[in-house]
């Protein structure tokens, strides 16, 4: 439960009595974060039982779908559609487009499933911008130290080096393509790209399309791939299980037609995952920014085939998710709107935290102020200020560059430059996810990885703008690396790999273990389940 805070309109005198004063940080942060930050709560870690990583620490809700049974067995599978391509890609956001433009340019087929419509998904909804260094007063050294050192010096060097390098080359694919980056109007640098400083960052590196960009960027890349011949979409397809060969690599995929209701086998030279994370677990009880399939799909399906994941205890929560009203907590807020110079501010009228220290600082700050009291209760809703009168009243023009902000203030029912939105952390992403090497492979021959599914990027905390550059970086070359696979010479293929899991289950004493992946988030009173829907038998959701 959010402690009380102080009163909204008390706490909205303060704010409009002048410049909020920034309160000296009480102490080092990494005692903030041990304290506040999320990951560190009591309820937060459990120890994995079975599969490669047993032992290790694991959010408990994501513990109980790794550790889970599968929607579907031999049976299910007997005489079912059967499909052939080189490379499968799992998911239709950034990643996923990326990668199968990648794979078919090397001169593979390509099949790409989606959960939903291709282009759903967290892309459209990054906003702040994309990272690269080129900047004069950037390097991509630079790049690598701020990334290293905002995820807490844990990431994988070899791949932190490897998206910074492919930084400037992947912003000229984006513009070759059509992208559209915001370029400066006047001045000694008119026409060069506008680049703004993110959190957690030395030198101004995030290039933008106003405070859409992700959405810019999914627009260019869906339709590529829906002009492309050589790749076939399937939307409203998720994939229920993979497929296996007798040694053990990944061989295809089993996915589940929504809409005629039935399965459809595919086999492939290699499968890439690129279904995103897993912020519709609502970890801690959290509201989410994510989309609706972000159910963590990908994780399951690869660990229970035998690869090796990490960080599975270490989760982003963007400082400014709406806190007010109720009915859009977690929506989120860019970081572009603070990068634009947007003060946070407590209840007292304080400014308690640099707002462009890293997200989990800030996060964790904000938290903080709403546990001891300092926060503002407005509705039964706790958070702290975004200072939007303040920033309008010295950039007049700033709604012009933050489009998405005034759309936000407007469905929140709020006039931005009168009076501040109410912000709370939201369930951002999934730091954590599976370990890839420098062309996207995982431990599992024939399997790769490209965006949040995978982990060692960025550590145990993302900056802003790396999200964008990750996905098209490790989707491409996971594209590329996944159409040079050998093709299988007729091997038979199936979901043997699922009989040894399940023992697995039973001598760790899992006998009531869900079955997974949840394909959607429960919200009603009873989950999907897929052999009722493929009955043609209606659930009931309260």
């Amino acid at each position: 439960m959010r402690a009380a805070g102080i009163p909204y309109a008390q706490a909205r005198a303060r704010l409009a009595a002048g410049e909020p004063p920034l309160r000296p940080e009480p102490g080092p942060r990494e005692a903030l974060l041990r304290e506040f930050h999320p990951d560190h709560a009591p309820a937060a870690r459990t120890a994995l039982q079975v599969g490669p990583n047993a032992g290790d620490p694991c959010h408990p809700e994501l513990a109980r779908l790794l550790q889970s049974r599968t929607l579907v067995d031999d049976r299910d599978l007997t005489g079912v559609q059967t499909l052939e391509t080189d490379v499968l890609v799992v998911g239709g956001g950034g990643a996923g487009c990326a990668a199968a433009l990648a794979a078919v340019q090397a001169g593979a087929r390509v099949l790409l499933a989606g959960k939903l419509r291709l282009g759903d998904g967290n892309t459209v909804m990054a906003e702040g911008g994309i990272q690269a260094a080129v900047g004069d007063e950037d390097s991509l050294q630079q790049h690598f130290e701020d990334t290293w050192r905002g995820g807490h010096q844990v990431a994988d060097r070899t791949l932190v080096a490897g998206m910074v390098g492919d930084g400037p080359d992947t912003i000229r694919w984006l513009i070759g393509l059509g992208v559209h980056f915001d370029l400066e109007t006047s001045g000694p640098h008119r026409d060069c790209l506008v680049r703004k400083r993110a959190g957690g960052t030395q030198v101004p590196r995030v290039l933008c399309h106003r405070d859409f960009t992700g959405l810019e960027i999914m627009r260019v890349l869906r339709e590529a791939v829906e002009m492309h011949p050589g790749v076939t979409v399937r939307n409203r397809h998720p994939v229920v299980e993979l497929l296996s060969d007798p040694h053990g690599a990944c061989a295809g995929a089993v996915l589940y037609d929504l809409e005629q209701r039935r399965l459809v086998l595919v086999r492939a030279r290699a499968v890439i995952l690129a279904t995103g994370g897993s912020g519709r677990l609502h970890l801690q009880g959290f509201a989410t920014s994510n989309h609706y399939g972000a159910t963590a799909d990908g994780l399951v399906l690869a660990y229970r085939l035998g690869a090796r994941l990490r960080e599975l205890d270490s989760f982003q929560y963007h400082p400014t998710g709406i806190a007010h009203p109720a009915h859009l907590a977690g929506g989120l807020i860019s970081e572009a709107v603070r990068s634009a110079g947007t003060y946070l501010v407590n209840g007292l009228g304080e400014r308690f935290i640099d707002e462009l220290a890293p997200r989990d600082v800030v996060a964790a700050a904000i938290l903080r102020e709403c546990a001891e009291g300092r926060g503002v209760q407005h509705d039964g809703q706790v958070g702290v200020f975004l200072d939007t009168p303040g920033l309008l009243a010295r950039q007049p023009d700033a709604l012009q560059r933050l489009v998405t902000l005034g759309h936000i203030a407007h469905k929140c029912g709020v006039d931005p430059a009168q009076d501040p939105l109410l912000v709370h952390p939201t369930l951002h992403y999934q730091n954590g996810g599976v370990v890839i090497d420098a062309q996207g492979a995982t431990s599992v021959p024939g399997l790769y990885c490209a965006g949040e599914v995978s982990g060692g990027i960025h550590g145990r905390n993302r900056l802003m703008g790396n999200a964008l550059l990750d996905i098209l970086c490790f989707g491409r070359r996971a594209g590329r690396a996944a159409a040079m696979m050998p093709l299988s010479h007729g091997e038979r293929v199936g979901i043997e790999h699922v009989q040894d899991w399940h023992r697995s289950l039973i001598r760790a004493g899992l006998v009531d273990a869900p079955a997974a992946p949840c394909l959607y988030p429960n919200y009603g009173a009873v989950p999907f389940d897929l052999h009722a829907h493929a009955a043609g038998q209606e659930m009931t959701h309260d």
